[in-house]
């Protein structure tokens, strides 16, 4: 079965009045000015259209939104802090279900190691919340200040500590869910053992609100760090970042919480561009880690030290530093947090969130900048992200003095070759920002025939009628 996105239509008064008594005329938006923040994400890359944003504040709220848009056959999109990067939240017509009123953290369980959120707790909030009782909610994005529980599930969220923790999947015990008819899934689980069955809660995990809308989790804390070091390291090649990273993890295990990959090209632009941003280094190196050691004891320092040490030994390590102080340490992290929005002063940048394995990363990183570079000479590949966990966001900014709009142009000849060199490591053309729209026509040709089809008997399952973020994904 393929999903067509369906023609938008305009919804009759007398159908708003219905969902308006569901939430109260205060949480029903139709004024356009109001709606306007809702239609476009923060790149800008999409932008839509809606008839109405409804902003429930329970989950009985939402099921009753479910059951009367089954009813009259009218689409939805959930959306939680708008900050997903493939267009998966942004509406083509369809009535916006804005989940930030469920924002309460339901339960805090310290002995047991868990938290449960609603869908629209702002991640920060919720890290603040865990850190409050001595504990951690280790998913750490750029965004986390505005981004959602929720979201952050559909999406399955990666981020810089997933070499650690694992991505959002993972940080997971039970999920409360409501279905396109309106029923809601009581799965908020606190156990950590449980063999009954099917493990459900996935298919709602990564599935951008095509199969259920999340409404609640039960997710995992950890013990909090007692000692946290930073590191900048300086080096040649990613080759001598990959051995780094084996020596870290040799030394460090589980206490490595973050180890970035940086290209000098990164710098410069962060420092020209980015807000009061200083080079760490005095010297320039072809390429930088930005490491992590989280320890629940007195030790990251004197590990990380280790780590380094052993790195110059070995001539790895160029040159390097460990933050002095809470602002040094929130400085190196300010630099990774404007690697991306750097690239835009300089014109059009063509983007990829793709994984391969940890080890092919050098590999694949000299052949995309070959391939692109033979492809449009004087283009300049921008390649930062996750060495720990085989995550790169392998950007290219346009030549210098080059017309954008040209470039731009040229986004799916590049496209294509770049997702060609990742699977051909067997790597994935979405590592952590999802499909949306944006891979949405490619998925077909990258993934297993066999699991496409079993994708589409899932949302012919659970959406039968192609309610739910209908053109997403499939």
């Amino acid at each position: 079965m393929n999903v067509v996105q369906q023609p938008p239509r305009p919804l009759p008064p007398e159908l708003i009045a219905r969902f308006k008594a569901i939430v109260g005329d205060k949480y029903a938006v139709t004024d356009p000015y109001e709606i306007a923040p809702y239609l476009v994400e923060d790149r800008g890359l999409f932008s839509g259209t809606a008839p109405l944003v409804l902003r429930p504040g329970s989950t009985a709220e939402v099921s009753a939104i479910c059951k009367l848009a089954t009813e009259t056959r009218t689409a939805l999109v959930p959306q939680g802090g708008n900050t997903g990067l493939v267009g998966a939240q942004v509406p083509h017509g369809e009535v916006v279900l804005s989940l930030r009123r469920l924002d309460k953290i339901r339960e805090i369980d310290p002995q047991s190691n868990t938290m449960t959120a609603e869908a629209g707790v702002i991640l920060a909030n919720a890290q603040q919340a865990a850190a409050e009782v001595d504990r951690l909610y280790p998913l750490s994005l750029g965004s986390e200040g505005s981004c959602t529980v929720g979201g952050n599930l559909s999406s399955n969220a990666g981020g810089i500590a997933a070499v650690a923790y694992g991505v959002a999947r993972d940080l997971v015990l039970g999920l409360e869910v409501v279905l396109a008819d309106g029923q809601i899934m009581h799965g908020l689980s606190k156990l950590k053992k449980d063999n009954t069955g099917y493990n459900l809660r996935n298919l709602f995990i990564g599935a951008e609100g095509t199969l259920g809308i999340i409404t609640a989790a039960t997710l995992k804390l950890f013990p909090k760090p007692r000692t946290v070091e930073t590191a900048f390291a300086g080096m040649a090649t990613p080759a001598d970042a990959l051995k780094l990273l084996e020596i870290a993890q040799t030394s460090a295990a589980n206490n490595l919480t973050s180890f970035e990959l940086l290209p000098q090209i990164g710098i410069d632009f962060c420092v020209k561009h980015g807000p009061s941003i200083r080079a760490p280094l005095s010297g320039r190196h072809g390429w930088y880690v930005l490491m992590e050691i989280s320890s629940l004891r007195d030790d990251a320092r004197e590990t990380l030290e280790a780590i380094l040490a052993d790195g110059m030994e070995k001539g790895i390590v160029e040159d390097a530093v460990i933050a002095a102080n809470l602002d040094q340490q929130a400085a190196f992290w300010k630099l990774r947090e404007v690697m991306s929005p750097a690239q835009k002063p300089e014109g059009g940048s063509i983007k990829h969130d793709v994984s391969v394995p940890v080890a092919a990363v050098p590999q694949f990183l000299a052949e995309a900048d070959a391939a692109v570079v033979k492809l449009i000479p004087g283009s300049r590949p921008f390649a930062f992200g996750h060495l720990g966990d085989g995550n790169i966001h392998y950007n290219i900014s346009q030549p210098l003095g080059a017309d954008t709009e040209g470039f731009m142009a040229r986004y799916h000849e590049v496209n294509d070759i770049v997702h060609g060199i990742v699977l051909s490591h067997g790597g994935s053309i979405s590592a952590e920002h999802g499909i949306g729209v944006l891979k949405r026509d490619e998925l077909p040709h990258v993934k297993d025939p066999v699991s496409m089809s079993i994708m589409r008997a899932l949302k012919k399952q659970f959406d039968p009628l192609n309610i739910l973020n209908p053109g997403k994904v499939l």
